[in-house]
């Protein structure tokens, strides 16, 4: 897979994917890392200055569009010399939708990416409306630039790309697989300033180690995101447990609100 960054500070993103598992899957030559310098295609031959005032006033500058079409133009045209199919291009921005791994897995079935990082106040819209097909953000907070949350997302996408973990399994059943938070991991020693290791897990009994850690995930995810629940798929017996726990959940006040009449309310002091 390959990954394309476009910013003002290649050497952020050079420093930022070298190390860990995307260093060593580069390394591999499982996945490729280029960070291209936008600076590189501004027209002040110069200074290299690749921004400027906004029109109609306003704090900070704002990139041009000459550089930032010309550095898409030049990856994306390399990539189609090289016999692959144009690639989207990725725009962090706050105004995007909020990457998820439902989004990390349907990205990784791409050979090319291109991610646009912006700088200052942002880029000149109509190089955006010229150049960028997807508009992601990693959450609904302001960043000095796009170079973190694209080195977030390479991350996520990386250990999708077959390989690139030890074991394939583990990308399968981490946090977010089928919508559920991961269940908890212990390692030795089985016992740890008076706790224990669960049992369960000391049965060689796979298959109820499986149920464990299923119940698990979702006890967890009902009590951290319980949003994700709508959208998972559980089995009858899943349901049946998932409604227990919802059960033990509710509070004695909770129990007695539920049970008064519609309308009905407490007395007044």
């Amino acid at each position: 897979m390959h990954f394309h960054v476009l910013t003002l500070f290649p050497e952020m993103i050079d420093q930022g994917v070298s190390t860990s598992i995307t260093g060593r899957a580069m390394d591999k030559g499982l996945i490729s890392v280029d960070a291209t310098n936008i600076r590189d295609f501004s027209e002040d031959e110069k200074h290299h200055h690749v921004d400027d005032y906004p029109y109609g006033g306003g704090a900070g500058m704002v990139m041009q569009a000459a550089p930032v079409v010309g550095a898409v133009e030049h990856v994306c045209s390399r990539v189609t010399e090289e016999g692959r199919k144009r690639p989207r291009v990725i725009y962090m921005t706050p105004q995007g939708r909020v990457f998820s791994q439902k989004i990390a897995q349907e990205l990784a079935q791409e050979e090319d990416l291109v991610f646009l990082c912006g700088h200052y106040e942002g880029i000149d819209e109509r190089a955006l409306e010229m150049c960028v097909t997807d508009y992601l953000s990693i959450g609904d907070y302001v960043l000095t630039g796009g170079e973190l949350p694209a080195m977030v997302m390479i991350d996520c996408i990386s250990r999708l790309v077959p390989g690139v973990l030890n074991n394939d399994v583990s990308a399968e059943f981490e946090t977010f697989h089928d919508n559920l938070l991961e269940y908890p991991q212990y390692t030795r020693p089985e016992e740890f300033m008076g706790r224990k290791v669960p049992a369960i897990l000391l049965s060689g009994d796979h298959k109820k180690v499986d149920e464990w850690r299923r119940e698990r995930s979702i006890e967890r995810t009902l009590e951290h995101r319980p949003d994700l629940l709508d959208e998972t798929f559980l089995s009858k017996k899943e349901k049946r447990f998932l409604a227990e726990l919802r059960k033990k959940k509710e509070t004695p006040a909770d129990a007695e609100n539920s049970a008064a009449p519609a309308g009905e309310s407490e007395p007044k002091a």
